[in-house]
């Protein structure tokens, strides 16, 4: 299923989708490689199909994913969102039965294809959005969305500044929501507003305020960095077995507060107005007005260790 690329060292604006597969690992360990196989191949099969279908082109598949380039935006997002529902409704109920999902990564920008494969820095960040996405969620971004109008039946939720790895300055991220069930559950950004908009200025020294149950402290930007784990010489010390012992560290950056998980278990992070939390796994987010941390364990449980926020002085806040 490789497809042929334009031609050798060919450059282009391109929206890459990349699609893979979670808990295939898991899968190959219980059902054994030809077992596993019997799941995953009709899987991959279908997901280069249903890039095809949108006039999409399927440049190569990756064991348990497909990574797939689209001329317009807008295509990529009703594909990503069809291959969601289809194997939801039954491209794979024997996948479902082993607990088999789908994550999606979107990133437009030049790629240069040589030799049936593609690069670029669009390539690099789907496939880094693919990863830190959940099970049956769709990450963009904003040069995915923008200008885009919400297809009917899906939002385009705001997720906040992402630190990635080898990128100078956060990315602005979006999750494309494709179930109708999540939709009204979610503060919805249907027109962007640009960065300069976003941000709203605030006056004096730049702090953070975190707390907790019966307990707050307040950090500013010279106290840097902080702490968070169960550590007992840490800043921020909680007493819970699902926190790691160095959980989490606070740092200052391009005048911001970025969280940083360095867990076991990972932090999920949600800004106020948003219901959609943003799941950090060994990566960086930066903290911008206020919200909640949940620690080792996702907001869903009723037991997780919750941190409240509050940023002050730095600038800028998370929009409205």
């Amino acid at each position: 299923m490789t497809g042929m690329g334009e031609g050798p060292g060919v450059n282009s604006h391109k929206t890459v989708v990349f699609a893979d597969m979670t808990g295939s690992t898991a899968l190959y360990e219980a059902l054994g490689n030809e077992g596993a196989a019997a799941v995953v191949a009709p899987l991959t099969q279908a997901m280069g199909v249903c890039i095809q279908q949108h006039g999409g082109r399927v440049v190569k598949s990756l064991g348990d994913g497909v990574l797939g380039l689209f001329a317009e935006p807008g295509d990529a997002v009703l594909a990503a969102a069809e291959l969601m529902r289809e194997h939801r409704q039954w491209i794979g109920p024997q996948a479902r039965e082993s607990h088999v999902g789908i994550h999606i990564g979107l990133a437009s920008g030049e790629v240069v294809e040589v030799d049936g494969d593609c690069y670029g820095d669009a390539v690099n960040v789907a496939a880094r959005l693919c990863e830190r996405a959940d099970d049956a969620e769709i990450w963009a971004t904003e040069s995915v969305v923008a200008g885009l109008r919400a297809p009917r039946g899906m939002c385009f939720v705001r997720l906040g500044h992402l630190e990635m790895r080898g990128k100078a300055e956060p990315l602005v991220t979006y999750q494309i929501e494709w179930r109708a069930e999540n939709r009204a559950d979610l503060t919805v950004h249907s027109e962007l507003r640009s960065d300069l908009a976003a941000l709203v200025a605030d006056t004096g020294p730049a702090q953070i305020q975190l707390s907790w149950p019966g307990a707050y402290r307040l950090f500013s930007s010279m106290d840097i960095p902080v702490n968070v784990g169960r550590a007992p010489d840490s800043h921020l010390c909680i007493a819970d077995p699902r926190v790691s012992r160095v959980h989490a560290r606070l740092d200052w950056r391009h005048g911001a507060f970025v969280l940083t998980d360095l867990s076991s278990f990972g932090t999920w992070v949600r800004f106020e107005g948003s219901e959609a939390p943003l799941q950090l796994r060994r990566d960086s987010c930066r903290l911008i007005g206020s919200g909640e941390i949940a620690l080792g364990v996702p907001f869903a449980d009723a037991s997780a260790s919750i941190i409240g926020f509050q940023v002050s002085g730095t600038g800028a806040r998370h929009p409205d």
